[in-house]
């Protein structure tokens, strides 16, 4: 079915994908919290200075940029917290075929940790883009709305 070739280049492969992964969870988290700081702003009054200029076109198109970006976060922090997850677990298990509990344990607590923080992304990208759903909403209401 498969030749050892193919497994070997495919575990290759996946081997070298656990560094940018665990590389691009650490961004995420970063950019989750600058987010997480551009909507306090927002709500703490840049909102507010935004309706002022009553453009709702600059309303929307700035909405539709950060809810979005909220958005993939949310999306994409689990998807790599899952792929930190996997990977370390084949090699894990192999250790543990091995008898070698201490590569088991490291492979295990990377797996934890890209889970945790794949899911906290997540949770800062879904609490933000909601947010900020609401708030973008209720100043389109009121830019919409007759005076």
């Amino acid at each position: 079915m498969f030749t050892s070739a193919t497994l070997e280049i495919m575990d290759a492969l996946v081997g070298w994908l656990l560094e940018p992964v665990i590389v691009a969870l650490l961004a995420l988290v970063a950019l989750a919290l600058w987010e997480l700081g551009l909507a306090l702003g927002e709500r703490t009054g840049g909102l507010r200075r935004l309706e002022a200029t009553g453009d709702a076109n600059a309303v929307a198109r700035r909405a539709q940029r950060r809810i979005d970006r909220a958005d993939l976060l949310a999306r994409v922090g689990p998807m790599l917290g899952l792929m930190g997850t996997l990977i370390p677990l084949g090699p894990g298990l192999a250790a543990l075929g091995r008898g070698e509990l201490d590569v088991l344990a490291q492979a295990v607590t990377v797996a934890f940790n890209t889970t945790v923080l794949g899911l906290l992304i997540g949770i800062l990208g879904f609490l933000v883009g909601r947010l900020r759903r609401r708030w973008y909403d209720a100043v389109m209401e009121r830019l919409e709305s007759p005076a």
